[in-house]
């Protein structure tokens, strides 16, 4: 997943960067009008196929994204609306997160906020407000209150964390239904 996400940042800090007619000379863009919550580029209506060595790894599309620089270290922000498909060994596309909003940090911690929403291919489905996804050890935890619906059982409660492919997962404070 580190990769993964140094491909993203990559792809995206190229397409941020935008393209342009050569020129003999490059300069460096003036930036010091831009004050602290500015972003240094943004794009509208932006769509990554990310892959490696051509095999399909994620595809990403939020209506807006920025770039800013806080203390020294980059913050990659989607705004109105993320969709985050993630594609399995097979090529297929396996887990799907939506929400209204992510933050990618420096340090491949990601954040996700409003109306979140997780679906995987074995039909698990989990609703929650915001997430946290930390790098150093691949899981995905929420604070929030969380549902998670997979067939023949509701499960609810604040708080939850699970590895990064969903298969394990705890809930804090949970109650829970099966039919």
């Amino acid at each position: 997943m580190k990769r993964f996400i140094f491909l993203f940042l990559t792809v995206f800090a190229f397409v941020m960067s935008g393209c342009g007619a050569p020129q003999s000379e490059r300069r460096k863009p003036e930036t010091g009008f831009i004050g602290e919550g500015h972003p240094q580029q943004e794009s509208w209506d932006i769509h990554l196929n990310l892959t490696d060595a051509g095999i399909p790894k994620a595809s990403i599309k939020a209506g807006y994204a920025a770039e800013f620089n806080k203390n020294s270290k980059k913050e990659y922000h989607l705004q109105k609306g993320v969709t985050v498909t993630f594609f399995n060994s097979e090529k297929e596309p396996s887990t799907i997160l939506k929400a209204q909003e992510a933050v990618v940090h420096d340090n491949l911690d990601i954040e996700a906020r409003g109306n979140i929403v997780i679906t995987t291919d074995n039909t698990t489905t989990i609703k929650t407000e915001s997430i946290k996804r930390t790098a150093k050890d691949k899981m995905i935890r929420s604070n929030d209150y969380v549902t998670i619906t997979r067939p023949g059982e509701t499960l609810t409660g604040y708080g939850f964390e699970s590895d990064q492919a969903l298969k394990k997962y705890r809930i804090f404070r949970a109650s829970g239904e099966s039919h």
